[in-house]
């Protein structure tokens, strides 16, 4: 249990697996990595679902595109378009490449988010509301376990959070906490909103995510001591 603690803590290395594809361009991958790849992405679709109708706190990144929105009067649209770029073309120096799963992260996590809405609880006690805002992160870091795993790149965040655990050599969890904790940083400074949920998932994410990474290739006996 502890050996497996220190594993999710000091992961590096985006599991490659017997469906991994061999490369991020690739553009005629296996049938069983675009599953995989749709099945991470819907996971993660509902996650964020979950965080946004558990109602007490929105994502980190949203907390920055809101303060930019009160910043400029541009809409929370523009914003997010505005940062999505600029996170894009921090990819450049840090030697990151899109493929498939960058394009359809856009528009699978945007579909599934908003049928999800519908049918998913709205809790008003406070308790439920924090239990899914937890399930939320952990289904999350396992969706982003799958996806990730597929290489068929990733979404702009999670190839910036890829390209700094290169360049620094420090742990997938440790980049994505301090990513998430500068978006909400900078977000609140500028006026975003920030709620419980927000600094959970802020403070969550990255083990989420290294968890999931964790699960998925022990799922299928991936050896992490190479």
């Amino acid at each position: 249990m502890v050996k497996n603690l220190i594993y999710i803590l000091t992961l590096k290395k985006i599991p490659q697996l017997y469906w991994s594809s061999s490369n991020e361009f690739n553009f005629k991958p296996k049938k069983i990595t675009i599953f995989y790849l749709v099945l991470g992405l819907i996971l993660f679709g509902i996650g964020e679902a979950l965080l946004v109708t558990a109602n007490i706190g929105v994502s980190p990144w949203f907390v920055l595109h809101q303060g930019l929105a009160f910043k400029t009067g541009y809409s929370i649209g523009i914003t997010t378009f505005i940062v999505s770029v600029a996170v894009l073309l921090l990819w450049f120096p840090l030697k990151q490449k899109p493929g498939i799963g960058t394009i359809l992260n856009a528009i699978l996590i945007s579909v599934v988010l908003d049928l999800s809405i519908f049918i998913l609880p709205y809790p008003t006690a406070f308790f439920y509301q924090l239990i899914q805002v937890i399930l939320g992160i952990l289904i999350i870091g396992i969706g982003s376990g799958f996806y990730l795993a597929s290489n068929l790149g990733a979404g702009p965040r999670d190839g910036l959070m890829q390209g700094l655990v290169l360049k620094s050599n420090q742990s997938i969890a440790l980049i994505r906490t301090l990513l998430e904790l500068s978006a909400v940083g900078v977000g609140f400074y500028l006026g975003g909103i920030v709620g419980i949920g927000t600094l959970i998932y802020a403070i969550g994410i990255g083990f989420s995510v290294s968890t999931g990474l964790f699960v998925v290739g022990k799922i299928y006996n991936y050896n992490f001591h190479k």
